[in-house]
């Protein structure tokens, strides 16, 4: 791929992907997934347990590996994305933003002045506990966190080419259950209302040459949906995947266990 950080990988029509976290934080889950050909993945604390200790231990174990990783904040209040920016964000993911303001009231909390109003802590985690000119250190904080804003309701979808063009939103990242239920047909994921809200989300990422991002469950999905533009592509979840081979082994091994039996009776 050639992208050694999130800020490079924003626009870029080459597919990046990755995977969501959402259970196992263990301090070689960043080299586990770097090394299965992550380009990058979301650590997930809106529909997790996961507290901010273990999320600015995970930024760490994910650096360690040179994987970049977005944390997606369980809501939109001022002191949970501040505080995930302070421990290390790289790219930081907001659920349920529907309108404009939402948008710019959470680049508010994110950036840094002049962008933003984000309070001040140098010398920490963020900016890896080294000194240096304030000036320098807004400015280089504000370039590198990247935001990912999730179009997960039909007011969302009304106002995705407004959210899109402003300055400071790196992505759209549609929430499809989310979506679904917002449109009044859960998981009807064929369903043309679904579809047109898809192909509107889509429509403004690239008329304002924003990233767009879709968590997908399958190989062909993804494949489909890299060809109609969609960028940054999640390969499902940690706890999905883990069950998934699990199950398919074990089923795997009853049958030939019972196969055997079988045979020797």
């Amino acid at each position: 791929m050639g992208f050694d950080n999130l800020r490079a990988m924003i626009g870029a029509r080459a597919p990046k992907l990755g995977h969501f976290i959402l259970e196992f934080a263990s301090p070689g889950i960043g080299h586990i997934l770097k090394n299965a050909g992550c380009d990058w993945v979301v650590f997930d604390t809106e529909h997790s347990g996961f507290g901010i200790e273990t999320v600015k231990a995970t930024i760490r174990f994910a650096e360690a590996a040179r994987l970049p990783m977005i944390v997606r904040v369980g809501s939109k209040d001022y002191h949970h994305i501040a505080r995930v920016c302070d421990a290390g964000a790289e790219g930081i993911m907001l659920p349920l933003v529907g309108s404009p303001d939402e948008a710019r009231t959470i680049l508010q909390a994110i950036k840094y002045t002049p962008q933003g109003e984000r309070g001040v802590a140098l010398s920490i985690a963020h900016d890896n506990y080294r000194a240096g000119a304030v000036a320098d250190k807004l400015a280089a904080a504000n370039r590198r966190t990247t935001v990912f804003l999730q179009i997960e309701t039909a007011e969302g979808v009304e106002n995705a080419d407004a959210i899109a063009a402003i300055d400071g939103v790196d992505a759209l990242w549609v929430g499809h259950f989310d979506l679904s239920c917002s449109l009044g047909i859960p998981g009807e994921f064929e369903h043309p209302r679904f579809k047109d809200a898809i192909a509107t989300v889509l429509g403004a990422c690239k008329r304002h040459r924003k990233s767009a991002g879709r968590l997908v469950v399958d190989i062909a999905q993804g494949a489909a949906l890299h060809a109609d533009g969609w960028d940054f592509i999640a390969y499902s979840g940690d706890i999905w995947v883990y069950q998934a081979g699990v199950a398919a082994g074990l089923a795997g091994m009853r049958q030939a266990i019972a196969k055997g039996a079988r045979t020797d009776g």
